[in-house]
């Protein structure tokens, strides 16, 4: 994180693709969400190896202030992850351009669903994303899913392995409207 990073204005923000330089960044923009429990906490090695999956919002001085990444799940759905932003941003829209940013790649991607695990009920909900209960997808995929060592795909699932990590979250659900 530059010097300026925790001091970011209200300038332009834009939003791009993250690079490998970027997971450093990420890293720092989500250390303070997981230390809190509101974000999965991951080592370093975890964005690197993410990184593709990651848009960032960037400051007019090239600074990150922002970050969420899209991960696909399944032939028809992904989830948003690690969405955090700078407290110097919050309230200026730059969680909601990254959200709106990562549905528009997972209608690119063709997915019909966008999953999320979030304490942020009412953020996601003014986005259209809905709380769901029980099984999103069908037994067959079910079966498929339990083989992914991925937490995210477990938390989807409910598996009671990672309940205790995330008790007070909501699973919530965006279904896409195919392009006209």
């Amino acid at each position: 994180m530059t010097k300026n990073q925790g001091r970011a204005t209200r300038g332009k923000i834009s939003i791009r693709t993250a690079k490998p330089a970027d997971a450093r960044h990420i890293e720092q923009l989500a250390r303070p969400y997981a230390d809190r429990k509101i974000l999965v906490d991951k080592r370093l090695i975890a964005y690197f190896e993410d990184i593709q999956e990651f848009l960032v919002a960037v400051d007019e001085n090239g600074n990150v202030v922002g970050c969420g990444a899209l991960h696909v799940m399944w032939d028809d759905i992904g989830e948003v992850r690690t969405l955090a932003v700078l407290p110097s941003v919050r309230g200026q829209g730059v969680g909601s351009r990254l959200l709106t940013a990562l549905v528009s790649r997972a209608r690119q991607l063709e997915l019909q669903r966008v999953f999320c695990l979030t304490f942020e009920v009412e953020f996601f909900s003014r986005h259209g994303f809905e709380p769901i209960e029980g099984m999103a997808v069908g037994v067959d995929v079910y079966t498929q899913m339990l083989a992914s060592h991925d937490d995210g795909v477990k938390n989807f699932l409910e598996l009671a392995s990672v309940k205790p990590n995330t008790l007070g979250n909501t699973r919530m659900m965006k279904t896409l409207t195919p392009p006209q």
